[in-house]
């Protein structure tokens, strides 16, 4: 079963440029091989009309090369013996498949099942499988098990104000925000080593390149760990993830840079991160921007202006840990024996940013009871709703540590792609809930 690329030919002849999800061939039709109505349907078929071709492969005539180099590797056609059409596509289409044509990104995402037909899409789409590949198996060979929580709550992991209300039988509930406060759980039952990959939903009315309101992300928590030793295991799994690529799928990275190349940009190149990663703590980061002349004074969040700043040191990727407490989610663990220069009171929660843009959110989880019961009452939630993860810390609870890792920025960074849609499938933002 084929897509038809092109064809070209008149007569007693035809050649089809073919192509399925395993590569691309040539068909050759000659009139006398194939039945007169056959070689019409293969002259006039429009473009990603599907064949069922039947013959014999032949390797073709090797081009001409200049004296002394190498030739290439032989190319394959089928000579036709049948051919069957199976479904002829309309005419004309709403976005060009093999032809340099320019249209919007809606247009491609209300067309995404063309869209996803050129070659750099396609490849963008087989290497956010990989991603998923090695990471899963990176962090299970770090004794890491797989789990799977929850999509509909009854409660607010990060807070009440981003949540996409439903209505579930005859009481109110939410799609959820992360995985955060079952996999907290999920430790505090003996599973010292957990991780997810899945959804989380976030009614935020964001308009980025770097937002959406559907995400697919990497989650892990880790009992008898800190902040320090979860950033180790993230700083490991990218690097590994990179190396694999670079190791076995470069040819996915070549057909991106063939379109790079046809568009003018820089081709990308998959450099495996060095580890450890620089760590830059908040308080180093404010003064930094601070330094640069820009207006930002401790406690201010460090949004994408000024983490440009922090770029122009580290452009690739890089920790900020040690954040102040009031700007992190009431289960991250208060430091009470740390305080900034200026008295503020610092977390064991950090960042992971790539130049100018945040991948991760993380940090070392608060495991007393008692200060998580202030911690919900201090943000203006009733601990009363969440008695069903309080209790899992009264009878014994271990230091833990996690962090959520978003697959597409990942995707992002690594193919250079410039807004967060191109790396989903089907994206849901505030705009979009088709296709």
């Amino acid at each position: 079963m084929w897509i038809c690329r092109s064809n070209r030919g008149k007569g007693a002849v035809c050649f089809i440029k073919l192509r399925d999800g395993t590569g691309s061939l040539q068909a050759f039709i000659k009139k006398g091989n194939v039945s007169d109505e056959e070689l019409e349907i293969a002259q006039t078929a429009s473009r990603e009309s599907t064949f069922q071709i039947t013959g014999e492969i032949a390797k073709k005539r090797p081009p001409k090369v200049p004296e002394g180099e190498p030739l290439p590797p032989p190319e394959y056609e089928i000579v036709a013996s049948k051919i069957i059409i199976l479904s002829l596509a309309e005419t004309p289409m709403p976005l060009g498949v093999t032809d340099k044509v320019e249209v919007g990104m809606d247009v491609r995402l209300d067309n995404r099942f063309l869209d996803l037909r050129r070659k750099h899409i396609n490849a963008m789409f087989k290497l956010r499988s990989r991603i998923l590949q090695y990471g899963r198996e990176h962090l299970i060979s770090e004794g890491f098990g797989e789990i799977n929580s929850p999509k509909i709550i009854a409660a607010a992991a990060e807070g009440g104000t981003n949540l996409f209300p439903i209505k579930y039988f005859d009481r109110d509930a939410y799609l959820s925000q992360s995985p955060q406060l079952y996999k907290q759980l999920a430790v505090m039952g003996n599973l010292e080593r957990v991780f997810e990959i899945g959804p989380a939903f976030r009614a935020e009315k964001h308009d980025t390149y770097r937002h959406l309101n559907e995400f697919i992300s990497f989650d892990i928590e880790m009992a008898w760990a800190s902040d320090e030793d979860v950033m180790q295991v993230q700083e490991r799994m990218i690097s590994h993830i990179w190396s694999e690529i670079k190791s076995n799928d470069q040819s996915l990275i070549d057909d991106i840079n063939e379109f790079r190349v046809s568009e003018e940009k820089e081709p990308i190149v998959v450099n495996v991160p060095s580890i450890p990663f620089p760590r830059v703590s908040y308080c180093e980061a404010i003064e930094l921007i601070q330094n640069k002349g820009i207006e930002i004074n401790w406690g201010d969040d460090i949004e994408a202006h000024h983490a440009d700043m922090l770029a122009e040191k580290y452009s690739e990727f890089y920790f900020i840990p040690k954040w102040p407490m009031a700007m992190k989610p009431f289960y991250i663990f208060h430091d009470k024996n740390e305080t900034s220069a200026t008295g503020g009171q610092l977390s064991r929660g950090f960042d992971l940013n790539y130049g100018r843009d945040e991948m991760t959110s993380g940090g070392q989880r608060e495991h007393r009871a008692d200060v998580l019961t202030q911690n919900l009452i201090d943000v203006d939630l009733n601990p009363d709703d969440f008695d069903f993860y309080i209790d899992g810390f009264r009878y014994g609870a271990p230091p833990h540590a996690g962090w959520g890792l978003g697959v597409a920025r990942l995707l992002m960074v690594l193919t250079g792609a410039g807004n967060v849609r191109e790396t989903v499938l089907f994206p849901r933002d505030r705009r979009r809930c088709t296709p």
